[in-house]
């Protein structure tokens, strides 16, 4: 039977509002931070498929969400494109070689990667318990490009901008591959399972307007319509964060099932500019939330009465932060599950 989750993602309305949390799988999380002194590393983890559909299943077990997510990395992508894939203590991901320096075609293809992370999702849909919707994602082609051409994150992701000005070519050439894998990649993830899948473009904001239609618009919107047209009954969350007023005209254009909200819009706003019946997932500030602060309840009520008359997801505005107390979580957890309008 659907889930509660699912079905707001299919456009249905309800009592109650379902939710998960960005990140949710991760370290805030005691067991998990347990979990990995035993295993090791970041990437170990996500790689070994038992232990992901653990950390997968953590907050499901401790919190009740009506969600899961998989527990993995947007950068699964460049590593099976043949880019080298590290974690460098308080530095974050590395990527080699650089494709500001190196031409896409230097790289070897390692497709096999993408299945451990197939099995993960097998795993956690035979454990996960009835009515919880299991969410497989992956990064937008923007953002992965970020990485591929830096070699790293960066502020302002200024090696991708200047390359996509200085050689479009080039850069619609990684793009577009990076498009291809991306519908290989989370096709099977549907296939393993997963009932419906998020695009995450963390980078969005930081692109001008036409910018914008160019490399977040129009490759998310070729990956949504072969979605659609393999797994027609598998919806697809866009989540463009920082993309402020160009929000509308991604969910209209790229023809996503549901779209998420960064904490720095209007929820107001937002629920009067997007179509009356696309679901809606957010956007809760994760820094209030760890904050911890009194108006924690009063912005949660904001949200919700605000999207009341759609379908909705209860989410954060990005992903939840590792220093986040437990107690935070449950709070919000009560607010919004005892929020009676």
């Amino acid at each position: 039977m659907p889930g509660l989750l699912l079905d707001t993602l299919n456009g249905k309305r309800s009592s109650r509002v379902p939710m998960w949390l960005m990140r949710q799988a991760g370290r805030y999380l005691p067991e998990y931070r347990a979990l990995r002194e035993q295993k090791g590393g970041f990437l170990e983890m996500a790689y070994d498929s038992e232990a992901a559909c653990e950390i997968t299943l953590q907050p499901i077990d401790r919190f009740g969400f009506d969600g899961a997510i998989l527990f993995s990395d947007i950068l699964i992508v460049p590593h099976a494109m043949g880019q080298d894939l590290w974690f460098e203590a308080g530095e974050g991901p590395k990527l080699a070689p650089k494709l500001v320096d190196e031409a896409l075609e230097t790289l070897c293809s390692a497709t096999k990667r993408y299945e451990p992370i197939y099995q993960t999702v097998r795993l956690c849909r035979q454990r996960l318990p009835e009515g919880v919707t299991m969410l497989g994602f992956a990064g937008s082609p923007w953002t992965v490009a970020t990485y591929m051409v830096a070699g790293e994150g960066s502020r302002d992701q200024h090696d991708a901008r200047a390359m996509a000005y200085r050689d479009p070519g080039a850069f619609k050439a990684i793009i577009d591959a990076i498009v291809e894998q991306t519908i290989t990649y989370l096709s099977g993830q549907i296939e393993a399972g997963a009932e419906a899948v998020q695009l995450f473009d963390s980078w969005a904001g930081s692109l001008a307007p036409d910018q914008f239609e160019r490399w977040v618009i129009a490759p998310n919107a070729a990956i949504v319509a072969a979605l659609r047209e393999r797994h027609p009954d598998t919806p697809v969350i866009g989540f463009p964060k920082g993309s402020g007023e160009k929000l509308p005209a991604y969910a209209r254009d790229t023809g996503v099932h549901a779209v998420g909200v960064d904490e720095t819009l209007d929820p107001d706003w937002v629920a009067r500019e997007l179509p009356a019946d696309m679901p809606v997932q957010g956007n809760l500030d994760p820094l209030l939330l760890l904050s911890g602060s009194p108006e924690l309840e009063k912005r949660v009520a904001t949200i919700l009465r605000a999207f009341a008359g759609r379908p909705h997801v209860f989410n954060l505005g990005h992903g939840i932060d590792r220093r986040t107390p437990i107690e935070h979580v449950e709070r919000l957890i009560s607010t919004v599950r005892g929020f009676e309008g």
